[in-house]
């Protein structure tokens, strides 16, 4: 018996096989970029994801059948995901500098002027705005979830979340979508290194917070959270609402003042 409230992980395979899988997947992909050989970068992926099934499928025996998610527990994981946002926020903020940076002092080689010569971009009130609609609602049906669960109305929760999880798809095959009618590709310049590492960067948030979300579903369906019990789906929540709030800011910067 423990006398304290902190919880003490057992032995884990999980972080060394998710190291595994990470570089596997990252020398993937050099040889996919030089080679155009997938088998690697594929691998990778399916180590990644057999991790991912095994780690949170500890986790959740942990968190609802063990009953290891001290109030103490609970207040530092939320802490951490706090300041795991802080840093997604930071970088993001990265991709920002190195936009502004180009755009308001556009240099002689790409013509003095922004966006740079021979470079067509995307019309704002066209896909851009569309996505910037569904993000919106998609946060809207988000929070609607999280207030339905805090009231005990499971029905209406699965049905927001299951809106929420709609939208988001949506919302990544219609960045797709621009992406494959782009007159311009990742290597034309700083526009497009900065457009794509921005956007696409943020698309693969969307992916995760989806996958999130998803998984979130999946535990309140099966009763795993409660009204008093629920910090992976209030953290999917927070990671929702931050990936809104970095596509205003995309919007408002890149698709419409950049244009």
């Amino acid at each position: 018996m423990n006398n304290h409230p902190f919880h003490l992980v057992d032995m884990s395979p999980w972080p060394i096989t998710g190291s595994i899988g990470v570089m596997t997947l990252t020398s993937g992909l050099t040889m996919w970029f030089h080679k155009l050989n997938m088998n690697l970068m594929t691998l990778g992926i399916l180590i990644i994801i057999l991790t991912m099934i095994q780690w949170w499928r500890d986790v959740v025996r942990e968190s609802t059948f063990q009953g290891l998610h001290t109030k103490k527990v609970i207040m530092s994981m939320k802490l951490g995901m706090i300041l795991f946002i802080v840093s997604e926020v930071l970088f993001f903020m990265s991709f920002f500098w190195a936009y502004f940076h180009s755009s308001l002092s556009p240099s002689m080689e790409i013509g003095l002027q922004w966006p740079p010569l021979g470079i067509k971009p995307f019309n704002p009130m066209n896909i851009p705005m569309l996505n910037t609609m569904i993000l919106l609602s998609s946060g809207i049906s988000m929070t609607w979830a999280h207030n339905s669960l805090m009231n005990k109305n499971f029905s209406q929760t699965m049905q927001s979340i299951l809106m929420t999880i709609i939208l988001g798809i949506y919302f990544t095959i219609l960045q797709g979508y621009e992406y494959n009618e782009s007159s311009f590709c990742i290597s034309d310049c700083i526009y497009g290194s900065t457009f794509f590492m921005s956007t696409g960067f943020h698309g693969f948030h969307v992916i995760v917070g989806t996958i999130f979300i998803m998984v979130s579903s999946i535990r309140i369906f099966k009763l795993h959270q409660s009204s008093y019990h629920h910090v992976g789906f209030e953290s999917s929540a927070w990671y929702w609402h931050f990936v809104d709030v970095v596509w205003l800011f995309l919007y408002v910067s890149v698709y419409w003042w950049g244009m």
